[in-house]
């Protein structure tokens, strides 16, 4: 693992949480069947865990994720969560965010795998919501190229341990082709399929 910026990531995530409709709000994600409207709760929820995380300051109930649950956005949602996103972004640019130890989602663990977690919860939630908008996801946007490398990394030390999926992370890995572009094997790593679609043959 290696200190990582992940300003790249969350500004595309960002953008495309402005970019969803009210009508979207109950439409299929595939991130374990929520909606778009529990994403973007679940999203919200661990942008404070990980800016927490990044400047060790310990929160109640450990971080731990709850349920998401749309009924939680409020209606600043499209301004409250990017505005949280770039804050996330920020406390991972300090350097001593990426040292000694942290903790995330009620887990003591190494501040360089929290911070390269946060990195694949921005990502991989970035593709949940742009697929289930019919929004594209830039994986190939070379700004991004370093970010998914460290969050494929991670992500493949999770699964070693797990592979038959990591409750409260991700479900079983899906077959990817080694050949295949690196978001689409990281999307494969946490258990998805990367030619989902809205009820879609890949949903």
């Amino acid at each position: 693992m290696t200190a990582a910026d992940l300003l790249p990531a969350t500004d595309v995530l960002a953008a495309l949480i402005g970019q969803v409709r009210d009508d979207q709000l109950t439409a299929p994600t595939p991130c374990g069947g929520i909606t778009v409207g529990e994403l973007l709760d679940h999203v919200d929820s661990l942008c404070v865990a990980f800016t927490a995380a990044a400047a060790k300051t310990p929160l109640d109930g450990g971080g731990r994720a709850p349920v998401p649950d749309a009924s939680r956005l409020g209606g600043d949602w499209r301004h409250r969560i990017p505005a949280r996103l770039d804050e996330l972004a920020r406390a991972w640019r300090q350097a001593s965010a990426w040292t000694g130890t942290t903790e995330a989602g009620g887990i003591r663990l190494p501040a360089e795998a929290a911070g390269a977690a946060a990195l694949d919860e921005v990502i991989v939630h970035g593709w949940d919501l742009a697929v289930a908008t019919g929004r594209p996801y830039p994986g190939s946007d070379p700004a991004l190229a370093e970010s998914i490398t460290i969050a494929y990394r991670w992500a493949g030390s999770v699964v070693e341990q797990s592979p038959e999926g990591s409750p409260g992370l991700f479900g079983p890995p899906v077959p990817v082709p080694g050949d295949a572009p690196p978001l689409d094997r990281l999307l494969g790593l946490t258990g998805r399929d990367p030619h989902w679609r809205p009820g879609g043959s890949g949903s």
